[in-house]
């Protein structure tokens, strides 16, 4: 699949308020096209030429990584925040309806328990779709440099992603980190067969659904192949992601 086309299908099945935060590709494109059409004389920079598409292709490069950046650090914010909140949430409900608790309730401690496991799923695949939206604008910027360099003759792709290497957005570390907290809290705070269940329940629908998109976006655009170079990203090792062990215990849900 072309990466247009990939990057179209990922902003749909993303998260509705999401989808204007993702790469303006098919603007940058038609800038390319326009620079690699114009008379050489024109189609580089110049202070006495017409350079007019290319400082715009230039400017809003500059500008998608400002929105790359403001988006990915305000979900990051959050999400610390939403992930803090986690432990007190599940003590609160143990202190208060659990079998010890002050008001002791068995069907108020599952019902409260089930509703914590339902934001836990889908603040897990929340920041799974965060991570592929670090991954995919990085992956848009890659190509749309190496369109740019290929039919310009220009040298903008190696400097520019050096600097990219360097932003908030392409950093996914603390994200990593989180997900990997928020896969330990449910392997401690829910039997296996809750968990499996609380899975059966929702397949197919919202963030789960999303969130299945994602992973599988990251593996493709993350794959080896005869194209690997420097800028790509390093494969991604599914067997990581603990919610894919999950899945493939559900037979609704099948991933390769």
């Amino acid at each position: 699949m072309k990466f247009g086309k990939r990057l179209k299908q990922q902003t749909e099945e993303s998260l509705p308020e999401w989808r204007d935060k993702y790469l303006s590709y098919k603007k940058l494109k038609k800038l390319v096209k326009l620079i690699s059409s114009a008379p050489p004389t024109l189609s580089r920079s110049s202070l006495h030429c017409g350079g007019r598409a290319e400082a715009e292709f230039v400017y809003l490069l500059n500008a998608e990584i400002d929105k790359f950046n403001a988006f990915f650090m305000e979900q990051e914010e959050d999400f610390v925040i939403r992930h803090k909140e986690l432990p007190q949430r599940i003590k609160n409900v143990m202190e208060k309806w659990g079998p010890n608790g002050s008001e002791a309730s068995e069907t108020e401690f599952k019902e409260q328990m089930a509703k914590i496991r339902k934001d836990i799923v889908n603040f897990h695949g929340e920041m799974i779709l965060l991570m592929n939206y670090s991954n995919i604008n990085y992956t848009g910027l890659a190509k749309i440099l190496k369109k740019y360099d290929k039919r310009t003759g220009g040298v903008l792709r190696l400097p520019f992603i050096q600097r990219v290497l360097q932003q908030p957005f392409f950093t996914t570390d603390l994200i990593s980190k989180l997900v990997k907290e928020c896969e330990s809290t449910i392997e401690s705070a829910f039997p296996r067969w809750e968990r499996e269940e609380e899975v059966v329940a929702v397949p197919g629908d919202g963030i789960f659904r999303n969130t299945v998109a994602a992973l599988m976006t990251m593996r493709e655009m993350r794959r080896g192949s005869s194209t690997y170079s420097h800028f790509s990203l390093p494969p991604l090792n599914m067997a990581d992601i603990d919610v894919i062990q999950s899945l493939r215990v559900v037979a609704p849900i099948q991933i390769p």
